[in-house]
């Protein structure tokens, strides 16, 4: 079993700056992969960024170059540093971890004004 603790969320306006974190517990050696999915009002829930454990790392075609996955030394947190933020941004944001089975965190929501 795999624990997550998610943190970070707010309102910010438009162009501004967020860091969600997510630390995981419990089984840590079988995380092969730690993501960030959002679901937006109305829309389905979809992959923001992944990172695996040898470090590679995805990204959405709509935040690349604006949002950065990066893993904690520990390799137990997963960040997910998002600059220029932009209202269509607003989502609930899930952290997500693959280890022997999927696990969940709760959710932050992130709010972007115009």
């Amino acid at each position: 079993q795999v624990q997550l603790v998610e943190s970070g969320g707010g309102l910010v306006q438009a162009g501004g700056s967020l860091r969600l974190s997510c630390t995981a517990s419990g089984s840590i050696s079988s995380i092969k992969t730690m993501d960030w999915f959002r679901r937006a009002p109305g829309k389905q829930r979809e992959l923001v960024a992944r990172i695996t454990s040898f470090g590679t790392v995805n990204y959405a075609d709509s935040v690349k170059g604006r949002f950065t996955i990066a893993r904690g030394n520990a390799k137990n947190t997963v960040y997910l540093q998002m600059n220029s933020l932009k209202p269509e941004d607003t989502a609930v944001y899930y952290c997500h971890v693959l280890g022997w089975s999927d696990y969940w965190g709760q959710g932050t929501q992130v709010t972007v004004s115009s």
